[in-house]
């Protein structure tokens, strides 16, 4: 594994627990942890759990004792390691989103096709995918549950940039991160749109906006929260905090997205309601065991959103774990990651989402950019189109 961080803390929890809770055709084991800082990458294969630790991501590139690389570093590094993965032949799991363009996107995707036809795999790693409650969502609208699909809503709110003197990361750096809100959480559902619904985004219409222009200078502040350098040293942000944006998905159906960083009070509200002829089904994540649907067919008197608790052994992921009505955590989702994309490395299957679906969301997020900077004007997804 690549990285450390917040994501290397998450991978690292799943790549230990996946074989304990499925019966999976291969045991993980946790070889080699790379970093830039010897003495925080050594400290980090020690509490993750890794026989080895290096500074040189290459090196597990060039150990033919590894056959997965895991990728958690900032969207900017990962076209590099991604293509040497690749030609030396090794799967690759890889953070979202892809890259920071549609370019590197499209070079990781076509190098994945070239490394499939020897039988190596890939994956972009959008675990809101493995949450139950999502995963249900999405059998019910492909079985017909809401009928038609008439119109689509998504949210992703968060807070923990609200506070103008949160120290600056390199979230907030746009050489490094791609993007601010639009990328970083934005891209959860737009994929989670497309994955649930079967549609693809056709056009779409946003605008982007940097409510905390400046920063203070990170200090020794860690993680997504904390004060920053008290010098008083600002440094540009030079990412979005707010992304809005209408979609047109195919065959006509729209959708409305929303990804802020500034939603006071909301922690990790990841939400998304799908409407149909025949009812719908809706979803946030602080309350991630459940699902609400609707029945538009039900008799009158009868009729209204109807809590489903997403812990029986029949829901998807479920059955592997606790008894019905002990939920399941965040933690949970990037075990299942872990679990699906090494079920697909024994079994010689391709996983999912695959790097050419993590192309298409990086399309959606350059088509809202280019939207933006062009005043909301309508733009499309296609490759073909000129995209930023």
């Amino acid at each position: 594994m690549i990285g450390y961080g917040f994501m290397g803390a998450a991978h690292s929890h799943a790549w230990r627990s996946a074989h304990r809770f499925f019966d999976l055709p291969l045991t993980p084991v946790l070889a080699t942890l790379a970093g830039r800082t010897e003495s925080a990458v050594t400290e980090a294969a020690a509490r993750y759990g890794f026989e080895a630790r290096t500074t040189r991501w290459q090196d597990l590139v060039e150990d033919p004792a590894i056959d997965v690389i895991d990728i958690c570093t900032p969207g900017d590094t990962h076209v590099e390691i991604a293509l040497a993965a690749l030609a030396a032949g090794k799967h690759v799991l890889c953070e979202k989103p892809l890259a920071n363009s549609v370019q590197g996107s499209q070079q990781m995707t076509e190098a994945a096709a070239a490394a499939r036809a020897q039988g190596i795999r890939s994956m972009c790693g959008f675990s809101y995918r493995r949450t139950p409650a999502l995963a249900y969502a999405r059998q019910l609208v492909a079985g017909g549950a809401v009928g038609e699909i008439r119109q689509i809503r998504a949210q992703y709110l968060q807070d923990w940039l609200s506070d103008a003197d949160a120290p600056m990361t390199w979230r907030l750096d746009k050489d490094k991160a791609g993007s601010g809100a639009l990328g970083d959480i934005g891209a959860h559902i737009i994929d989670l749109a497309q994955w649930i619904s079967g549609r693809e985004i056709a056009a779409v219409s946003g605008t982007l906006e940097t409510v905390v222009p400046t920063r203070p200078a990170a200090g020794t502040a860690q993680g997504l929260g904390g004060r920053g350098d008290t010098s008083g040293q600002r440094q540009d942000v030079t990412v979005d905090d707010v992304a809005l944006f209408t979609a047109r998905f195919e065959g006509g159906v729209l959708g409305s997205f929303e990804a802020t960083r500034m939603a006071q009070g909301r922690k990790n509200a990841m939400r998304i309601e799908i409407n149909g002829s025949a009812g719908s089904v809706a979803f946030d994540f602080e309350r991630m065991n459940e699902l609400e649907v609707y029945d538009a067919t039900a008799p009158a008197g009868r009729q209204g959103f109807t809590r489903v608790l997403t812990t029986e052994p029949e829901h998807p992921y479920a059955a592997a774990w606790w008894p019905t009505g002990h939920g399941l955590g965040y933690e949970h989702t990037f075990t299942h990651q872990i679990a699906d994309l090494v079920r697909a490395i024994g079994e010689g299957t391709d996983p999912s989402p695959s790097f050419e679906e993590a192309l298409q969301v990086q399309r959606v997020l350059a088509a809202v950019e280019t939207s933006a900077a062009h005043g909301s004007a309508w733009h499309s997804t296609d490759p073909q189109e000129p995209t930023a």
